[in-house]
């Protein structure tokens, strides 16, 4: 990519999207095209078809997805799947056929098989089924990540897909019925120790374990795949290590300043018991991750005391 390539954003105001924005920014490029759910709905094809004939984006970081945590997934189940479905055909379709030169689409680890070996190779996708709490999602983004590879081998498409390990940070949504583990976590913490609540009730065993990534060293690695990686199939971004949620919960705990206790309600789903990505591709490219957890999560408190909690400690 030039400085003045004409690049699009799509998602920009989600929590990947605004990371990839910032690296973009950080990295000198200055012809970045965005629009926002209300300018453009992604599920509607032909205004998406319109936005594509008209603009004529040279490259395309596909971040705009329907995302949640586990309650949200198996709540709305047909919601993110036909979403992330329309989004993922709508966009895709549009670049093949308006010449887009290179298109990266996010993924997600949660697509691979919830029993799959550890660490999680590529070629270990659709060898099994996934986790039931999240199957309407990881669907749709399996079809994704396949597509990019069908248009490659039929037209010749410079498409590439990467699947990310879990991502934090700044711009996560805080919403309770949708957030994530740390957003969500860091919230309750808070308001635990605002409240001096003596105890905080965690869902699950507390013993899965995930890569937690902050979302900063995964937009740097997006950036890296699209200049650095012409092979096929997709590419694992990850860390190479995982954090239980009870560990990660005692950093959150000690970065929130909560002092009362931990409490984990096991009647309630862990999701996949583990997922660790084998991020060798990446690794042989030569980019390695930078923020440590405690860093990640120091930086993602100070964002949320500032946009969501008015700066009350």
């Amino acid at each position: 990519m030039k400085k003045d390539s004409k690049i699009y954003v799509a998602g920009h105001r989600g929590l990947f999207g605004s990371a990839i924005m910032r690296a973009l920014e950080r990295n000198g490029f200055n012809n970045i095209l965005t629009r926002t759910h209300t300018e453009l709905d992604l599920t509607d094809g032909a205004a998406t078809k319109n936005f594509f004939e008209k603009e004529r984006p040279e490259y395309v970081f596909v971040a705009a997805a329907k995302v949640g945590g586990i309650n949200a997934n198996n709540t709305y189940m047909a919601d993110f799947a036909m979403e992330n479905l329309l989004i993922t055909c709508n966009v895709l379709k549009a670049a093949h056929e308006t010449g887009v030169k290179k298109l990266l689409y996010l993924g997600s680890s949660c697509i691979y098989p919830r029993n799959s070996a550890q660490p999680v190779k590529e070629e270990y996708l659709l060898t099994g089924l996934p986790e039931p709490t999240n199957e309407g999602y990881a669907i749709a983004k399996i079809a994704g990540v396949r597509l990019c590879d069908y248009y490659k081998r039929q037209y010749g498409d410079d498409f590439v897909s990467c699947i990310p390990a879990n991502v934090y940070g700044e711009n996560d949504d805080l919403d309770p019925e949708k957030s994530h583990v740390i957003p969500a976590l860091i919230q309750r913490f808070h308001n635990a120790k605002l409240k001096n609540l003596p105890y905080v009730e965690i869902w699950g065993t507390g013993i899965a374990e995930r890569e937690f990534m902050h979302v900063d060293d995964g937009a740097n690695a997006c950036l890296y795949v699209m200049e650095k990686y012409e092979g096929p199939g997709t590419i694992n971004i990850g860390l190479g290590y995982t954090t239980s949620i009870r560990e990660l919960a005692e950093e959150i705990r000690q970065v929130t300043g909560y002092e009362g206790e931990i409490r984990y309600d096991a009647t309630k789903p862990d999701g996949m018991p583990k997922r660790l990505l084998d991020s060798s591709k990446i690794d042989i490219l030569g980019w390695k991750p930078q923020i440590t957890l405690r860093e990640g999560l120091n930086s993602e408190y100070s964002w949320y005391l500032e946009k969501a909690a008015g700066g009350q400690k």
